[in-house]
């Protein structure tokens, strides 16, 4: 009996179809290629896809894949080159970032992608946004459109940028390869200009063409004004080139046709011409003023040439160069030509015809190019009567001193020696005399302190602190009448002279509260010229008088001192004020100097006693009067010099911070106090005059600086002083102040309405300025005084500038001391009457003859992308009336509208 288990016959045939299974598909590959296709993933989910690989490079070789299959042999593995695979026709040459916040679909017959809501991508330096974006791959095409929303809204307009050029349209359609593409209803900006248009073709990365088109300043949806074409070509950041062209205004066209338009967009400097001003004059007649040309020679050099042209024959040239190289040097050139041809007030002929010139420099070199070496330059050379023919300035003709400087620096040896080098230029237009200092040359070595040794351990010996210094300086003086300027005359009125100054100083230990200061200071003269007075009584019709002579030589003049001097501080505090009060504190500080002085005479021959009246009344005269250094003062002098200065300020609680111990500091007087000097040795005349000074800035608003010359001595019927003191004799009087001035100065305005704009204006300004003279800035200054309309700035509601300057002084005049005394007030500011419309005035007043010596008053209108300015001087030199109506564009610029009247 077999008693063997049975086999079923159900799992032997699971077994025999399972090995055959095993022998078929052993050897045999798998369905899926070992080179694998990488699609999107996802395309259910709604998380942003980061990444789509270039369509040329979808065929990857997965290394992980290849990594599992049983390959027998690793060089069969080696064959396989990534670089040899099939690359698709419609693959481009870079990969496409894109996101999407609702939804990716692929379409895999079409082989289309769209992604939805906020849609972006970025191929190469091209970033598009948009609510949908399809990406046809087979035409390389990229689509990009809006939707509405329920409210009819759109949602989502395409957003192009490229090369720095945005592109906001309904609708896009784009080459990806070739990057042409065709928008629709088109808005973009290439600098101040704004372009819209119907239609616009992209043919490459900066070239642009448009249909239909529309292009302004104005940044409006619905613009002020506009200019309509056809057809224009737009070249990024270069230029816009349109067929024939017509301007409209709030949207209604204007029959003005312009057979084309040619409008230069490109960023930084261009050549071109200058467009000229319409001015009207009864004394120049009708003119064109500003006519020229802009011309970039480089980066680094330009020229301006402008040009006014009058009627009655007059003209003014203008040539102006200007050179930058950064981190290095700038500077700029301006000369002025004036050909006046004028009509004749008195009668006498038809017209009076006048040439004057006007030479400007201004150079400045970067502290950075050259350490411890400086070389500036800031020269203004013209004719005397130059300001009075200045039209389009009126003030100008009130400027009558002029001044200009050329000056060079080198330290040596890290610091302990400087040289200097100096050229100075001073005109007065009312004299028409012009001296000329050049050159000025000065060396100084600072303090050297022979006994002190270069390692101090401990404190210093005495004579350790014993220092010696060199001031020395060489000039060159010539002046002359610009009437006589020239070459010969500059030689014979030229002098030079020298001076050396060595000081001695020893710095003494603190004896309690005083320091003590002993010092020796010898210093020498060298003089080139020396005069000679006489008495003849025979002469000016037997009145008499001085005759002069002088002599050209090398003379020397020498002197020494020997000083001690004290100074101390004094402190004073006041704190007795209420609880509820800000005030904490008042603190008064007073610092007396006093210094004992003893000088022997060594000037007494430099000095010569002349008789110069009838009345055999004698005066002390300088032989040595008219040289650049004159001699020191003749006798000896035994005494003492001695100030005092003051200081006042004030502790008051922070209005802006309240917590404890917030405090602020307010100064009430900066500076306030007097000095002079008293000779024991000297015959007469002991006490020299008293010098008081006061400096303050009040609530840091305004602004105070006065001094005065007292004089302690009581005069006679001519002036002259009379050695008795002022107080002494009948009442009480400390004497006369023989000159002095205050100036008074301050300016109020209101917070500007936006801040932010406030500074960015503020840092816009400065940043790239050329070097300017001081006449320059003056002149810039009383441009925009007399023009303030132009320059309105409706972010500060209001503002006001007074400054008020008196002075007067003391001077021998034939025969007696007479008084000269000149004040004057200055007045300007402005208000915003509306929120467009300003109001501004500017003001001289003479307080000395009552007199209103000019006045301009501005009425500006702000019309958004244009402005409107008006502005009218009916006081003054020149009167003058203009508007102006302009766009603020700078490329428009000269698309203005002016009428200019000026009256003599």
């Amino acid at each position: 009996m077999n008693n063997g288990g049975k086999i079923s016959l159900k799992y032997l045939s699971t077994l025999i179809f399972t090995l055959l299974f095993f022998c078929i598909t052993l050897n045999s590959s798998a369905l899926y290629s070992r080179i694998r296709r990488v699609y999107p993933q996802g395309l259910q989910d709604s998380i942003p896809i980061k990444k789509i690989p270039a369509l040329k490079d979808t065929l990857i070789l997965d290394s992980a894949v290849n990594d599992t299959l049983p390959f027998h042999s690793d060089s069969v593995r080696k064959q396989i080159d990534t670089f040899q695979v099939p690359v698709s026709k419609d693959s481009i040459d870079a990969p496409i970032a894109y996101t999407a916040t609702d939804s990716v679909v692929m379409d895999m017959p079409t082989k289309n992608i769209t992604l939805y809501n906020n849609a972006t991508t970025k191929y190469k330096d091209i970033d598009l946004g948009a609510y949908s974006i399809r990406m046809d791959q087979p035409n390389n095409l990229m689509i990009a459109t809006y939707k509405l929303d329920t409210a009819g809204q759109m949602v989502g307009r395409p957003k192009m940028t490229q090369a720095g050029t945005i592109l906001n349209s309904d609708s896009l359609v784009m080459n990806m390869k070739t990057q042409k593409g065709i928008t629709v209803n088109t808005f973009t900006q290439s600098g101040e200009m704004y372009v819209m248009s119907e239609k616009m073709k992209k043919i490459s990365k900066d070239d642009y063409f448009a249909f239909r088109g529309r292009f302004t300043t104005c940044n409006l949806d619905t613009p002020h004004f506009a200019f309509r074409t056809n057809k224009m070509k737009l070249i990024n950041k270069k230029m816009a080139i349109t067929g024939p062209v017509h301007p409209e205004f709030e949207g209604v066209p204007i029959p003005i046709y312009i057979p084309f338009g040619f409008f230069p967009i490109s960023q930084g400097r261009h050549s071109g011409f200058l467009a000229p001003t319409f001015d009207v004059s009864s004394q120049y007649g009708l003119g064109l003023t500003g006519l020229g040309y802009y011309k970039v020679l480089s980066d680094n050099f330009d020229i301006t040439f402008r040009a006014n042209i009058y009627s009655y024959g007059g003209y003014n040239l203008y040539f102006t160069p200007e050179y930058r190289v950064r981190y290095r040097y700038s500077g700029h050139v301006n000369f002025t030509y004036q050909n006046t041809k004028v009509l004749d007030n008195s009668g006498k002929s038809d017209y009076v015809q006048t040439k004057t010139y006007n030479f400007q420099w201004a150079h400045v070199v970067d502290s950075k190019a050259h350490p411890g070496q400086s070389f500036s330059a800031n020269v203004n050379l013209m004719s005397s009567k130059f300001n009075n023919y200045q039209i389009t300035n009126p003030t100008a003709v009130y400027n009558n001193q002029i001044n200009s400087s050329i000056a060079f620096s080198k330290t040596f040896s890290d610091g302990k020696y400087n040289l200097t080098v100096n050229a100075n230029h001073n005109q007065n237009n009312n004299t028409g005399l012009v001296s000329i200092n050049a050159p000025s040359i000065g060396f100084t070595a600072i303090t050297v302190y022979p006994f002190a040794s270069q390692d101090y351990v401990g404190i210093p010996k005495w004579y350790q602190k014993l220092g010696i210094g060199l001031n020395s300086n060489i000039s060159g003086l010539s002046s002359f009448y610009d009437s006589l300027s020239s070459f010969s005359h500059y030689l014979d009125t030229f002098q030079y002279g020298a001076q050396n100054n060595i000081p001695i100083s020893l710095a003494l230990p603190p004896l309690g509260v005083l320091q003590l200061t002993p010092g020796v200071s010898f210093q020498n003269r060298i003089l080139s010229i020396k005069y000679d007075y006489s008495w003849n009584q025979f002469e000016n019709a037997g009145q008499g008088k001085v005759d002069t002579t002088f002599e050209k030589g090398v003379y020397f003049a020498n002197d020494v001192s020997f000083s001690l001097g004290m100074t101390t501080a004094i402190f004073g505090t006041f704190q007795h004020f209420g609880k509820k009060s800000r005030v904490l504190g008042i603190r008064h500080t007073i610092r007396p100097t006093i210094s004992f002085t003893y000088s022997p005479d060594l000037a007494s021959g430099y000095y010569r006693n002349i008789q110069y009246t009838n009345t055999n009344q004698y005066q002390n005269r300088n032989r040595f009067a008219g040289n650049i250094y004159t001699t020191f003062s003749p006798g000896t002098f035994g005494g003492l010099n001695f100030g005092l200065d003051n200081n006042l300020e004030m502790k008051v609680k922070s209005k802006t911070d309240t917590s404890a111990g917030a405090n602020e500091k307010v100064k009430l007087i900066d500076g306030f106090g007097f000095n002079g000097s008293f000779n024991y040795l000297a015959d007469s005349f002991k006490l020299s005059p008293i010098g008081i000074y006061l400096r303050s800035t009040l609530f840091q608003k305004i602004n105070i600086t006065a001094t005065s010359v007292l004089n302690p001595y009581q005069r006679d019927s001519l002036g002259f002083n009379v050695d008795k003191y002022a107080w002494s004799g009948k009442g009480f009087s400390l004497g006369h102040i023989i000159s002095g001035n205050i100036a008074i100065s301050t300016s109020f305005k209101s917070k500007p309405i936006d801040p932010k704009k406030a500074e960015d204006l503020k840092n816009a300004t400065v940043d790239n300025q050329l070097p300017m003279t001081a006449d320059e800035q003056q002149a810039e200054l009383n441009y925009i005084r007399n023009n303030p309309a132009q320059f309105a700035d409706f972010n500060i509601p209001w503002s006001v500038n007074i400054s008020f300057a008196f002075n007067f002084s003391s001077s021998f005049v034939v025969t007696k001391y007479v008084t000269t005394i000149n004040s004057s007030l200055m007045l300007n500011g402005d208000f915003n009457l509306t929120e467009k419309w300003k109001l501004g005035f500017s003001s001289y007043y003479d307080v000395k003859h009552t007199q209103i010596q000019s006045l301009t008053t501005s009425l500006s209108r702000d019309m958004h992308c244009w402005q409107l300015a008006i502005n009218v001087t009916p006081v003054g030199y020149y009167r003058s009336f203009s508007i102006t109506i302009n766009p603020k564009s700078n490329i428009l610029r000269d698309l203005k509208i002016n009428r200019t009247r000026t009256f003599y």
